[in-house]
């Protein structure tokens, strides 16, 4: 979850409807746990999605690209497709950020595991079945105090701030760095797979930092959240769907 403080809690929305995406979901693919150091080693990058690509063939190129990979991690195809848009604008935007699809990818299990809602709920048109809106930070225990930052415009709550969307953003970091991940000028949200991936790719790399290296990657993930914990179990997923991604 994206919060400048350590947060060991569990956030999201439990039961959150049928997927609406029609595809059976394989099982989940196995994650070995690994517990590197900060700084001490990168995951592997797995599959780059290709970046110099026409805008009007953006869709069509990403859902076989993502199609591709999905076979091998057990990702849904369309969440697949976020991951590897906000690779491909980041490599445009940034691309001395070096960021990977897969680091997206270890991020959205770890926030899903936490939350307990469901990658395979997201529709074609890339929103959550049910809006993901985590316990309010209130302070109880084991839970810091964040006060409202955003009158409940995007978690209903006018006293205090609540985790929101699929990659589990504070509505104050969402406000910093949201962007549209299609560019048709919309209005960002929170809960679109496309715009949330697109934003915590920015988040990400807006440091500065080389994500190819193990320096640069940690200090990333530990800017996102700051517990060594999370950074370990996003490291464990990312490595692992890349290694899975470039298997026979």
């Amino acid at each position: 979850m994206v919060t400048g403080v350590v947060l060991l809690v569990t956030i999201g929305v439990r039961n959150p409807g049928a997927p609406t995406a029609s595809p059976a979901v394989q099982p989940a693919l196995a994650i070995p746990e690994q517990r590197p150091q900060p700084g001490a080693e990168a995951p592997r990058a797995g599959l780059a999605a290709p970046v110099d690509r026409p805008q009007v063939s953006d869709r069509a190129e990403l859902d076989a690209w993502a199609a591709r990979v999905a076979d091998k991690t057990h990702l849904p195809v369309r969440v697949l497709s976020a991951y590897g848009r906000a690779e491909m604008w980041m490599q445009r935007q940034k691309p001395t950020c070096h960021l990977s699809w897969a680091t997206l990818a270890g991020i959205g299990r770890v926030e899903t595991g936490r939350g307990e809602f469901d990658l395979a709920a997201i529709g074609a048109d890339g929103r959550v079945a049910k809006p993901v809106v985590g316990p309010p930070l209130d302070g109880s225990p084991g839970v810091p105090a964040v006060h409202d930052s955003d009158g409940g415009k995007l978690d209903g709550d006018k006293s205090w701030d609540h985790a929101i969307g699929p990659m589990q953003f504070l509505p104050s970091t969402w406000k910093k760095y949201q962007e549209r991940a299609n560019g048709d000028g919309g209005t960002p949200d929170p809960q679109n797979i496309d715009d949330s991936a697109f934003t915590a790719a920015r988040y990400l790399c807006s440091g500065g930092d080389d994500l190819g290296t193990p320096a640069g990657w940690w200090r990333a993930i530990l800017f996102y959240n700051q517990a060594v914990a999370y950074g370990q179990d996003v490291f464990s997923a990312a490595d692992a769907y890349a290694e899975a991604s470039v298997a026979p």
